[in-house]
């Protein structure tokens, strides 16, 4: 499977998204009704499984939902389905949250942290004994609360976000949570920048319109240029721009799996980094210039000389 590769599509107003078709054997997703509209929606494929995310309108407002979908290496494996639904608020405090989630992979490489970060009361944490858990946070919108636990085991990291009920369920909520209990899907930590980039462009196009809805850190984020990643042999390296109390930064990763690497620059050494880099190239590029000239000179005198 891909590492994180993505795709988005709008839809037509009152047309149902054909793109559940993909997962053939998989329980079908009900049929939405008259007074529920599907905006847009977005696909990330993750290692060997894909998500789902799509826009959504019905009466009570906007609201996204995404699936997680599991599909075996047979073609008569069982596929697997997971699903979770946030209203626009909520999508935009998980992006910022995401956020926090992608500078703490990078910052702890391979190594991991020395010690155990605690979690919340109510995270899964407890529920798998073999997994650590390397960072946990908490939302708490629309009477709902979410929990994301970054965790680890034999496999690798990944990223579980859960959804639970804070109170008793209204009868408002149901049109967009449905009556499934507790939620969750888990996310790679390799896909992490994708899936956040992929929740970023729904929000831009879609999000609350009402300031008061969105957390302050959105705001500024959505100011931010947009994350980029491009592949080289074996190695992929993301370039993700983000901001702290220090600034604005831009986080470098290299990828070749299993290993990682991350440097962070500041806005103010930009320009810098940007000159050495062609300063480099350019030196490099007359090199191998005078390089491909001296073999081009040197092969007559050589043959003139085998002549004679």
């Amino acid at each position: 499977g891909s590492l994180g590769s993505s795709g988005s599509r709008r839809i037509p107003d009152g047309s149902p998204g054909d793109h559940h078709r993909v997962t053939a054997g998989a329980e079908p997703p009900p049929r939405p009704g008259g007074d529920i509209q599907e905006l847009a929606s977005k696909r990330v494929d993750i290692q060997k499984k894909r998500f789902y995310l799509d826009v959504k309108q019905s009466v009570r407002g906007r609201f996204l939902k995404i699936a997680e979908v599991w599909i075996g290496r047979g073609r008569q494996d069982t596929v697997r389905k997971s699903k979770l639904t946030v209203s626009m608020s909520a999508a935009a405090a998980l992006r910022c949250c995401l956020g926090h989630f992608i500078d703490h992979y990078a910052r702890i490489g391979l190594h991991g942290p020395q010690r155990r970060s605690p979690s919340p009361e109510g995270s899964a944490a407890s529920d798998d004994p073999g997994h650590r858990v390397l960072k946990s946070e908490f939302i708490e919108r629309d009477n709902r609360k979410y929990f994301l636990d970054l965790k680890e085991n034999q496999r690798g990291r990944f990223l579980r976000i859960r959804q639970t009920v804070s109170g008793t369920r209204g009868a408002g909520t149901m049109g967009f949570y449905g009556a499934g209990a507790e939620p969750s899907i888990v996310l790679p930590a390799q896909g992490l920048i994708e899936f956040r980039d992929a929740l970023s462009q729904l929000i831009h196009d879609y999000g609350d319109q009402d300031g008061d809805e969105r957390p302050p850190e959105a705001e500024d984020s959505a100011e931010l240029p947009e994350a980029a990643s491009f592949r080289v042999d074996n190695k992929r390296f993301y370039f993700d721009v983000g901001s702290n109390r220090f600034g604005v930064f831009l986080k470098i990763s290299e990828v070749r799996q299993p290993y990682r690497n991350t440097i962070t620059v500041p806005l103010k050494a930009w320009s810098r980094f940007g000159e050495s880099f062609i300063r480099y190239e350019e030196e490099m590029r007359r090199i191998f210039c005078c390089h491909r000239e001296k073999r081009t000179d040197e092969g007559p005198e050589v043959n003139d000389e085998h002549i004679h």
